[in-house]
């Protein structure tokens, strides 16, 4: 193994992948993914984006402070100002990173009126600068997969003499496939002076579903750092995953043969983590990290699974934190095994977290008469994504529904601490129960996605409502699970309002989201 190429792994989660509309995260939640991420083994986190915003800046700049292990890197656009402020924000880290970028194809040259010479320049000028104030500066070609070779080259050429010790080559819209992503890499290596004194990444977004081939197409042709995102989150489609980037290697060592330095079996517990704090589910078929990677349900699967598990397995659950253990949780289970079964699902938790679930995990369990793994997952989500310090908390609900007279919905809802009730009816007992909220909180918010999903089977199942609002150009996305699908329903509407009110913070930081006006109830 020793004599393997290292390939580097640089996730870009907290900023590429907090872009997804709706996917922001709090400042204690994304110091908690990149504490995890430290952890695993992850080469570089680019923590976000220091000049957007206040909060982006606090958190990229105490995600320095803490690291332990992992180069810290933020993300500058090619100008003066951009660039330090990412170096305040990095520059206490044990080992920091600049990394800036332009645009390089016809059609982003144009969004700034460059051409291509006055465009070198500013690269020359801005990676230089960069160089001034950190020794490890990565530079990136934005929509590098459509820029003209001959220039990709000059300004790739341009970067190195500049101080740049990584080159990114980003397929920003994903339009590249595996072999052209080769060959990309290969031109460069061969064209341009000074190619085999730095490192060259690969950036690969998910529009046509090649993200993870080309990604690893690029690395076959010499790419040595691949930028990706845990679950692929991610802009549009989304971005290459590091689960399934790390686990192709492992799998086919024999025509992959590189090396990370990846801890595999924190997989999983990242994937729900990110998962939970960013409000967007994993599609059951997902690759590495779906709800069905390790199911059979084929009878002729699970005969071949019972009498060797490598006939349809290709990697054990282990191997990505999953354990095989298959500890049967109901209303008699006490703490010890629900912190022990949580943590075989890869959740390890403190013991306040530990405290806040067992409660609902007992009050889970009288109402259903199995517990299933599925449910424990949408509990640990739920706390994670209904904060008692939000800023609005569902207190009470009743709803009244039928096939007679008016549904009607009686909601009591803490607005930064203080109840305030409304009784409120719609065409539905959810259309209630939405209306009761909005009469107690105002908004301009618009209802863009309603989602309902049973967790697992039969009549007394969890229900995992998700929620999406826009206003104004903010997204944002709320989930929630309970037995009852309105309360699931409305926890989500509340998260997802909530994660809109940080929202507003972030791109207006001076706002006071106390200031909202909501209607008096008393």
């Amino acid at each position: 193994m020793t004599d393997q190429p290292r390939v580097l792994i640089f996730d870009t989660t907290l900023r590429d992948g907090e872009q997804s509309p709706g996917a922001t995260m709090t400042h204690e939640e994304k110091l908690e993914i990149a504490g995890l991420l430290d952890e695993m083994g992850v080469d570089i986190i680019e923590a976000g984006f220091p000049i957007a915003s206040e909060g982006d800046f606090a958190a990229v700049s105490e995600i320095a402070k803490r690291s332990r292990n992992s180069t810290i890197c933020g993300l500058a656009r090619a100008n003066y100002k951009d660039i330090d402020r990412c170096w305040e924000a990095v520059k206490h880290a044990r080992s920091p990173r600049i990394h800036t970028f332009i645009g390089t194809s016809p059609l982003h040259r144009a969004i700034p009126n460059l051409d291509m010479d006055q465009m070198a320049e500013r690269i020359h000028d801005t990676v230089s600068h960069a160089r001034n104030l950190c020794d490890n500066v990565q530079w990136s070609p934005m929509d590098a997969t459509r820029t003209e070779h001959d220039y990709l080259c000059r300004t790739v050429e341009i970067a190195i003499k500049a101080g740049a010790t990584t080159i990114n080559i980003p397929d920003t819209v994903g339009y590249t496939y595996p072999f052209e992503s080769a060959k990309l890499i290969q031109m460069l290596l061969e064209r341009v002076p000074g190619a085999d004194q730095i490192i060259f990444a690969t950036h690969c977004h998910n529009d046509l579903g090649m993200a993870t081939a080309n990604s690893l197409a690029a690395v076959e042709a010499g790419a040595r750092q691949i930028e990706c995102t845990i679950n692929g989150l991610g802009e549009r489609a989304g971005n290459t995953a590091l689960e399934e980037v790390v686990m192709a290697m492992r799998v086919r060592n024999d025509i992959l043969p590189y090396r990370t330095q990846i801890d595999t079996t924190k997989i999983m517990n990242l994937s729900r983590r990110v998962s939970a704090v960013s409000g967007f589910p994993v599609q059951f078929n997902k690759a590495i990290v779906g709800k069905n990677a390790f199911l059979h349900e084929s009878g002729i699967h699970q005969d071949g699974v019972l009498k060797n598990v490598q006939t349809f397995e290709i990697m054990r659950p282990e191997d990505i934190g999953v354990s095989a253990d298959n500890i049967q949780m109901g209303k008699h289970s006490g703490r010890a095994a629900l912190r022990a079964k949580l943590k075989a699902l890869g959740f390890d938790m403190a013991e306040n977290q530990l405290n806040d679930v067992f409660v609902r995990f007992k009050a889970l369990a009288d109402q259903k008469k199995e517990v299933y793994d599925e449910d424990l997952i949408a509990l640990v989500k739920d706390e994670a994504v209904n904060d008692e310090n939000d800023f609005l908390q569902v207190k009470r609900l009743r709803v009244v529904c039928g096939t007679e007279g008016p549904r009607e919905a009686e909601l009591t809802l803490l607005i930064d601490g203080v109840e305030h009730t409304t009784d409120t009816t719609g065409d539905g007992p959810v259309d209630a129960a939405f209306n009761a909220v909005d009469d107690l909180f105002p908004h301009k918010a618009t209802l863009e996605v309603y989602q309902v999903q049973a967790v697992t089977e039969g009549t007394d199942a969890q229900a995992t409502v998700s929620v999406r609002l826009s206003e104004d150009g903010r997204i944002a996305t709320g989930s929630s699970a309970d037995t009852d699908t309105v309360v699931a329903s409305v926890k989500a509407y509340v998260n997802a309002l909530n994660r809109l009110i940080v929202r507003r913070q972030k791109t207006a930081p001076d706002s006071d989201v106390k200031s909202v006006n909501y209607k008096d109830q008393h």
